[in-house]
């Protein structure tokens, strides 16, 4: 199976690694100069749980030629419009695209570049990082879920279930895969901006009276505008997620931290809090943190002159 992994930072790094190694042609595309030219030249270094060294081709967008069976997009999400737009001449009628961005709202970006019927939507709990250009560092276990927004699809989804599988991707079919996303969302929204804000660990934020008072305003939102948008929603069940995986990850800096703190990149705050605010508009209700956290990431992007 031929597939290309449609941004090849920390995540598309693990995801085109695991799958080379189970023995799929793999692909990355990335527009990053000095990460295309660090694989090219050395191949795309592993380091964490195991150490490898895996030679995999890696271009521009724009240079792929050869029609994919399969496109797993993992860019961030500000990038997805211009990655679709330079791929589409290898997006043929049999090609299954395979969306696992973190946050809101993509299918409806997606849905202006490949026919519906050939778009799966994806939820991951996979972590990795980026050492540098061409290290990833590769440590824990995760899972995915995915769902094909076909009617009749699934049948599709589930092989390719099984070639993630070999790879060790722990991939489940999900009939319903809509409120995963919200969760994973929230977790994002919860963390991510807020721990950007104050310039803090996860575990710093979560052991804060005012901070958990903060989270748990915000999960309150996601879990209303969820569910004014159709989509079931628990909300004791999402705030013991949220508070489970603060406690496991406690000594780490979300990626928007990552993002915006630490390397003085733009942020994916539109598709998480910001999404949820637009939602709350369009239903008549109010998002008050959600919409200040917005507002509050984009002036940091300001102040530091990102574009």
């Amino acid at each position: 199976m031929l597939i290309y992994i449609a941004g090849a930072g920390a995540m598309g790094s693990r995801f085109g690694y695991q799958l080379h190694r189970a023995g799929q042609d793999v692909i990355l595309l990335d527009e990053w100069d000095a990460h295309i030219q660090a694989i090219q030249t050395n191949g795309l270094v592993i380091e964490g749980d195991r150490t490898d060294t895996v030679h995999l081709p890696i271009m521009r967008p724009s240079e792929a030629t050869q029609p994919a069976d399969l496109v797993i997009l993992l860019t961030k999400a500000m990038q997805l419009p211009q990655m679709l737009q330079s791929i589409q001449s290898v997006i043929s009628e049999q090609t299954q695209v395979l969306c696992l961005l973190n946050g809101l709202g993509h299918e409806e970006v997606i849905e202006q570049y490949v026919p519906r019927d050939q778009i799966m939507m994806g939820v991951t709990i996979w972590t990795a990082g980026l050492k540098g250009p061409g290290i990833a560092h590769l440590a824990g276990t995760g899972a995915v879920n995915i769902q094909s927004l076909a009617a009749n699809g699934k049948a599709r989804a589930e092989e390719i279930v099984d070639v993630m599988n070999q790879a060790e991707l722990n991939v489940t079919y999900d009939d319903d895969v809509i409120p995963s996303i919200w969760r994973k969302a929230c977790v994002n929204g919860t963390m991510n901006s807020t721990c950007a804000l104050l310039d803090c660990t996860i575990g710093e934020l979560f052991a804060s009276e005012s901070g958990q008072a903060l989270v748990n305003q915000i999960i309150h939102e996601f879990v209303v505008v969820g569910e004014a948008e159709g989509v079931q929603l628990n909300e004791e069940e999402i705030s013991k997620y949220v508070y489970h995986t603060a406690e496991i990850a406690k000594h780490h800096h979300p990626s928007m931290h990552q993002d915006l703190v630490q390397n003085n990149r733009l942020t994916e705050i539109d598709f998480i809090n910001g999404a949820v605010h637009r939602l709350a508009e369009k239903n008549g209700l109010a998002a008050p943190y959600s919409q200040q956290i917005t507002q509050m990431i984009h002036a940091k992007e300001n102040i530091l002159g990102i574009k």
